[in-house]
């Protein structure tokens, strides 16, 4: 107050360098520091990204029911926006409601200027080895987390200079198909470079759009999801083959990634098995495809409140070596149990080498559900 009263009479006074000296002193307020203007930005960037994956759904679900029921009379169309690059194949008369491009893929974030997220988590992209532009991948990222945040900011934005660690390779992180049946929702997780996780969709990036393509697939999904909390580290894992059978068909190497203080980021109220929460949860799971979970993080404008906002925790994400999958057109389920194993083997190995790097202790174990 003693400081616009100041400025004021400085104003009054009419000098020019009264006036200067008033504004200065007006732009050294503290609400006005500019680190704290920029920081509540960040966070807010880092809100709205939140947002948009817990309130995009809700008003997109009634357009995608309309969709469903129309009739011959009644099309829903999703025309080509204009001068857009991130569209890498549309249907050639996208006149209804189809999911061929997000099946056919979308580009990564290279070419989308606007999804590069910046903002108050402290992350890092750890390379441990080398990818050669010749091979296409599978990259398994574990653990889910609550909402899969290193993921994004790794593979889907270039918080982290994804695209300078790893020159040529072009990342597609792949998420629930069910997300894409909803008009909206859908467009904007294809302006980031994500795909539905499906077999049309790897088998398109794997076959037909050249090599140098890396699939970022959160194994663990929603069942992994419901087990994340602050110092555990558990990974669901040991029944999940599917992917490594698609490395097979198409040769694509396996790359395990481990990312250390995915689970840090949320606080999550976990229900213990045959409870009436669990039950509800595996409903949902089994029969939509995610899991709802009630969690909490930071509030907006401060760490004391309980918010959406993720915590600020490190979290640092570790690519580990390749494994070479030769391609097998029709792999036999030895084949599959046998590079699954190689693959399980290869996660813990690299949880193992940099657990204690990052505040984890010596006797700290994974787990392998």
């Amino acid at each position: 107050m003693k400081t616009l009263i100041a400025a004021y009479s400085g104003v009054l006074r009419g000098t020019g360098s009264s006036i200067l000296s008033a504004l200065q002193d007006i732009f050294s307020i503290t609400w006005l520091n500019r680190s704290k203007v920029e920081k509540q930005l960040q966070v807010i960037s880092v809100l709205q990204w939140v947002l948009s994956f817990l309130v995009l759904a809700a008003p997109c679900s009634p357009p995608q029911c309309f969709g469903y029921c129309r009739s011959s009379l009644v099309k829903c169309s999703f025309p080509r926006l204009p001068d857009q690059d991130w569209a890498m194949e549309w249907p050639a008369a996208p006149s209804s409601c189809t999911h061929s491009a997000p099946t056919v893929g979308s580009s990564p974030c290279s070419t989308s200027p606007g999804w590069c997220l910046t903002g108050t988590r402290p992350r890092k992209l750890v390379k441990t080895h080398n990818l050669l532009t010749t091979r296409n991948y599978i990259f398994g990222y574990h653990p889910h987390g609550i909402m899969g945040l290193g993921a994004f900011c790794n593979f889907s934005t270039e918080a982290t200079e994804v695209s300078k660690k790893f020159p040529g390779i072009r990342p597609y992180l792949a998420t629930l198909a069910g997300n894409f049946r909803m008009p909206v929702l859908r467009e904007y997780l294809m302006s980031g470079g994500i795909c539905p996780v499906n077999r049309d969709t790897i088998d398109y990036l794997l076959s037909k759009n050249g090599s140098g393509n890396a699939i970022i697939i959160v194994v663990g999904g929603a069942a992994e999801s419901l087990s994340s909390m602050p110092g555990k580290n558990a990974v669901t894992l040991r029944n999940r083959k599917g992917f490594v059978k698609l490395a097979l068909r198409h040769g694509a190497d396996l790359v395990p990634i481990y990312s250390f203080g995915e689970n840090e980021v949320y606080k999550q109220v976990i229900f213990e098995e045959g409870s009436w929460g669990r039950w509800v949860q595996k409903k949902f799971q089994k029969y939509i495809g995610f899991a709802p979970c009630i969690f909490h993080g930071r509030g907006l404008f401060s760490s004391d409140t309980w918010g959406l906002v993720p915590y600020s925790k490190p979290i640092t994400t570790v690519v580990g070596e390749p494994i070479t999958i030769p391609k097998l057109e029709h792999p036999t389920q030895q084949d599959i149990d046998l590079y699954h194993a190689m693959y399980m083997e290869a996660l813990v190995k690299l949880f193992d080498k940099h657990k204690t790097k990052f505040g984890l202790p010596e006797t700290e174990v994974l787990e392998v559900n």
